[in-house]
């Protein structure tokens, strides 16, 4: 059938199918905006199929878990101290508790936005002037002792401490401080589209002050009132706020800062993410996530505030925990409605939204591609609808859609589980009823029409059964473990706990922020991968994910940046009375095994093998040798351009082969003829220790610790040839010295 043919047949069909997709891709379009009026009755239905799509997947998530513990200010806890709100005494209690029990950061799902009154000040206000002069004098001695505001503020610095607060849309309503922003953005915070209030609720100037943070408890209800996202910042008065759960996020990584991520969106901008210390946290354009779920209501582990200040608690379940203190209690209004279940306390979803926040990957997220893959599966199944469905009957336009909406729910499913990604359904769904419902009608007036007028030839027409449905499904990031010629490279700041003993917890951040940043961005410039941090030690790799050339070279010269970039931080540490340091770094070159390791709940990118096991074992050695980067035979081997010394032919703890270990000096050139010189000098003098000739090779090193006496290496030489000169090791000896510590 030709095609002027097919058109006087299908022209009907076609038209209404096209119609049909551009209304739902102008429908979706209208969704994008929060703000929109339009498109609302699809914002709904978006609602409801987001819900149950989150209940069916929840028993299929495996998700990492953070201590995280909620202390419920519930009916108990109000029949046996009384209604609420509490004095601040009682409060202060309560923190010393949680403090004392080991906790790590404690969240206040509460406002103390009103002054507690101070019963000795009421006193003295009541007794006006009748009171004696002593009377006066002992209240107004008497008045700090019993100050409740005072005794809980003394108490919230004893851990990180989150207090909450409210913003209002009414300017008219401003109660209590505000706290400094934490935030960092290129843009102004006036002209980026979050949320805007003019009010605000906040607590009582004493507490704030002692205070390390504080973070909005503000809501974000969909139109239908159920609670599927959380906004991370709010604007007021031309300020950027976090909400409670970011900024308890931001104690607990210890993040010095928050920055706000944007990018151009028309003639203003948007928000791209959060940047919480190295982690960047997808957002949707105006900084909401959708809130991760853990399960139904108290699916983290609650403990009544009256156990807590009665003392009868668990204290492994707080140890290292991060606290919400909140209410599930009727009476409080503190209740939400949410896609997991009505009646839910308004705590959890704080703790929810910061399980998270440290844990990015269990974010349900929109990409901003997203909105344009929608687009494209209307218009992709919305013409593979116009043209399949004119030419089947009503069995196969039925059989048809229902196939096609099975596939599709079925990828949004796995979009979902397997890489939390939240595909809009309704509208797709809801175009491919209608294409069916409305081609279908019209291809039944259409078939009735053609069976009247010409049954003859309808009765010999059999239209094309073959159907082909085509879905672009997203591939899998596979990471799976392999074997590859990698660098790695170990940097241990020495006698890091002696310094650590001689800093606050305070100091000591400020301490390892202030080398962690420099030294990754230096990692980073010469394409390291950064493994992972532990304590005061730096691990990286070269050569994975992605290729690199000469990487045992660019890792040495990481290496010697690193030295330098230490060097130039002794004189700021110096002016704020921190205690210079030194690192070492050892480098090792090997086959080594990488790749996405770990367990179902928590996995990381990183390298396993006895080649990373020599790496750290020279760090190790640098303390001993006295020099500040050791590099095994193989990664010398593969450095050219660079000038090294032989320090030594070692046979590290758990290793019998000898390894011939060196230490980078510089490149070709950069060396001048005092260094030149040096070299010269000791690589004669190694050679004669190495045969044996040990009067010579003690003459050798004697003289070049007169030359450098500041040289550790030297001297050790120098005492290891007097005793081997004493002690002969014979003719089988290789030259090598067996470490016997790590």
């Amino acid at each position: 059938m030709n095609l002027p043919r097919l058109w006087r047949k299908y022209y009907q069909q076609w038209l209404c199918g096209i119609c049909l997709i551009a209304l739902f891709i102008v429908l979706q379009l209208l969704t994008l905006s929060p703000a929109s009026p339009y498109g609302e009755a699809l914002k709904r239905l978006e609602g409801l199929g987001y819900d149950l799509r989150l209940k069916s997947t929840l028993p299929m998530q495996s998700r990492s878990f953070l201590p995280i513990v909620i202390v419920d200010i519930d009916e108990p806890s109000l029949k046996q101290i009384g209604r609420f709100p509490w004095s601040r005494h009682v409060m202060a209690r309560l923190q010393s508790q949680l403090a004392d029990a080991g906790v790590a950061v404690i969240a206040y799902d509460i406002l103390f936005s009103e002054p507690e009154l101070n019963p000795a000040q009421q006193v003295l206000d009541h007794l006006s002037n009748t009171a004696t002069p002593v009377v006066t004098e002992a209240l107004h001695a008497l008045a700090p002792s019993i100050d409740a505001d005072e005794a809980f503020a003394s108490r919230l610095q004893d851990t990180d401490t989150v207090l909450g607060l409210l913003f209002e849309h009414q300017p008219e309503i401003r109660v209590g401080t505000l706290p400094e922003s934490i935030f960092f953005s290129s843009i102004s915070a006036t002209a980026l589209p979050v949320p805007s209030f003019a009010g605000h609720v906040a607590n009582v100037t004493k507490l704030q002050q002692n205070s390390p943070g504080s973070g909005f408890i503000n809501s974000a209800p969909d139109s239908d009132g159920f609670i599927r996202n959380s906004m991370l910042l709010a604007k007021h008065q031309g300020q950027l706020y976090p909400a409670l759960a970011l900024e308890a996020a931001r104690l607990y990584t210890m993040a010095e800062q928050v920055e706000v991520v944007t990018k151009p969106f028309g003639a203003g901008h948007s928000v791209e993410g959060i940047r919480l210390g190295t982690a960047l946290i997808p957002t949707d354009d105006y900084g909401r996530v959708n809130v991760p779920y853990r399960g139904p209501a108290f699916s983290f582990p609650y403990v009544s505030a009256a156990d807590v200040l009665s003392g009868e608690i668990d204290r492994n379940l707080f140890d290292q925990a991060i606290v919400f203190v909140g209410t599930s209690a009727v009476g409080h209004a503190d209740l939400r409605t949410t896609p997991v279940g009505v009646q839910y306390p308004g705590v959890e979803v704080h703790a929810n939204v910061l399980e998270g926040l440290v844990f990015p990957e269990l974010l349900p997220s929109r990409p901003n591609w997203m909105d344009g893959a929608v687009i494209m599966l209307l218009l992709l199944l919305g013409f593979l609808c116009v043209l399949v469905l004119p030419r089947l009957e009503v069995l196969g336009i039925a059989v048809f859609t229902l196939c096609l909406s099975a596939l599709f729910v079925v990828l949004s499913a796995y979009l979902w589980v397997a890489l939390r990604l939240d595909l809009p359904q309704v509208a797709i769904l809801a175009m491919l009823v209608s294409q069916a419902m409305i081609l279908g009608s019209l291809g039944f007036v259409r078939e009735h029409k053609e069976r009247l007028q010409i049954k003859s030839i309808f009765d010999q027409y059999v239209p094309p059964a073959h159907i082909q449905a085509m879905l672009d499904n997203p591939d899998s990031v596979s990471m799976e473990g392999e074997k590859r010629d990698i660098t790695v490279l170990f940097a241990d700041i020495r006698s890091f706990t002696t310094i650590s003993e001689s800093l606050d917890a305070g100091r000591l951040k400020s301490y390892l922020n202030q080398y962690f940043s420099p030294i990754t961005r230096i990692i980073f410039e010469h394409q390291g991968t950064i493994d992972k941090y532990v304590g005061d030690m730096v691990m990286a790799f070269w050569n994975a994910p992605l290729p690199v050339a000469q990487h045992p070279e660019l890792a040495v010269r990481c290496a010697m940046a690193m030295q330098e970039q230490v060097e130039a931080l002794q004189a700021p540490m110096r002016e704020q009375s921190l205690p210079p340091f030194k690192i070492g770094i050892g480098l090792n070159t090997g086959d080594m095994n990488v790749g996405d390791m770990g367990s179902e709940y928590r996995r990381a990118y990183t390298v396993l093998g006895d080649a990373v096991n020599l790496g750290s074992r020279l760090e190790g050695l640098t303390k001993f040798y006295g020099v500040g980067i050791l590099i095994n035979e193989t990664t010398y081997a593969q450095c050219p351009g660079l000038i090294c010394r032989p320090i030594d032919k070692v046979k590290v703890k758990g290793k019998n082969q000898a390894v011939t270990v060196y230490e980078p000096i510089c490149s070709h050139d950069a060396i001048s003829p005092e260094i030149n010189e040096e070299l010269e000098a000791h690589q004669q003098a190694w050679s004669l220790y190495l045969s044996q000739q040990w009067q010579q090779a003690l003459s050798a090193f004697t003289k070049l610790k007169e030359r450098a006496p500041e040289r550790k290496i030297y001297t050790l030489m120098s005492e290891r040839i007097l005793v081997l000169q004493a002690n002969p090791p014979g003719a089988q000896w290789d030259g090598s010295y067996t470490h016997t510590s790590k």
